[in-house]
């Protein structure tokens, strides 16, 4: 499988085009946060280096395929003093699979707050996905590269009015580049794993039909990828064939560095042949 830096390595065939390369899968289709993260490194390539992305707004308008590059198209709509904006469109085979806006805004002076993050079990304490019997599953095979340990729902202090609650902690196993810059796209590329699936946690056993429809980040405090943060995961909502789910994004040392909202496709699987899916299904 290939390492986070050779996914979000682009070939800039204009100014303001790109395409990213294809690379071996066991999916069926272009996970959407690698084409979230392409996309982001696009637009990022066409700011001044004092803007910093602190948001973006994506949609997966077609399933991509995974053995297919795929185009992206930089359109430079703004360029302030204090922010600018890039939309971004995926491309293959002529058809946009994705569109993105990404807002960029220079460091200021403000007010500051977060939420405290929650207590819960060190990650040390969870046992590395490649030591459980099932390491063999597909779906952890395709993220080998990422350390992903889900915390059992027993050790997850649940609070009283949510839905359905998930926590997982998750970082790059080798060391990273120390850009900034690149620990942002690689959590845009990890932000969409393991996310829609907090909508299962009241359903267990129903077999659905899943998939990215949008996706929402902000980037709130500097982090790294290669070290240990915590996903904390809510789906305050599931109704028609559609699932909301949110997550807050900490360091070790609780500093809330992230925040996502998306959406995804939630159907029920009318295959009964079907089992099912990995909780860590990507969308």
């Amino acid at each position: 499988m290939a390492s986070i830096e050779d996914i979000l390595e682009l070939e800039r065939i204009e100014n303001d085009i790109f395409r990213g390369r294809t690379f071996p899968s066991l999916l069926q289709r272009t996970f959407g946060g690698q084409v979230a993260g392409q996309a982001l490194v696009s637009a990022v390539s066409t700011v001044a280096a004092e803007f910093r992305v602190h948001s973006l707004h994506g949609y997966f308008i077609r399933p991509g395929n995974p053995t297919e590059p795929t185009v992206y198209l930089v359109d430079r709509l703004r360029d302030g003093r204090s922010f600018c904006t890039r939309r971004v469109t995926g491309i293959q085979d002529g058809q946009a699979i994705f569109t993105m806006s990404a807002s960029f805004h220079v460091e200021d002076d403000g007010i500051s707050h977060q939420d405290t993050m929650p207590k819960t079990i060190a990650p040390e304490n969870l046992p590395d996905p490649r030591e459980l019997p099932d390491y063999d599953n597909s779906y952890y095979e395709e993220w080998k590269e990422w350390d992903i340990r889900r915390i059992p729902p027993e050790q997850t202090d649940k609070h009283s009015t949510f839905a359905a609650q998930q926590r997982v902690w998750f970082r790059y196993r080798d060391r990273l580049p120390d850009s900034q810059v690149f620990h942002v796209c690689a959590l845009a590329y990890m932000s969409d794993m393991t996310l829609i699936s907090s909508a299962r946690v009241p359903h267990p056993g129903v077999v659905t039909q899943t998939a990215s429809l949008d996706h929402a980040l902000w980037f709130l405090r500097p982090f790294r990828a290669d070290e240990w943060l915590l996903y904390d995961q809510t789906s305050p909502s599931a109704d028609f064939g559609r699932a909301l789910a949110q997550g807050r994004i900490f360091d070790i040392e609780g500093n809330m560095v992230a925040a996502v909202v998306q959406e995804g496709l939630m159907r029920i699987e009318r295959d009964t042949t079907k089992t099912v899916s990995d909780p860590f299904t990507p969308s």
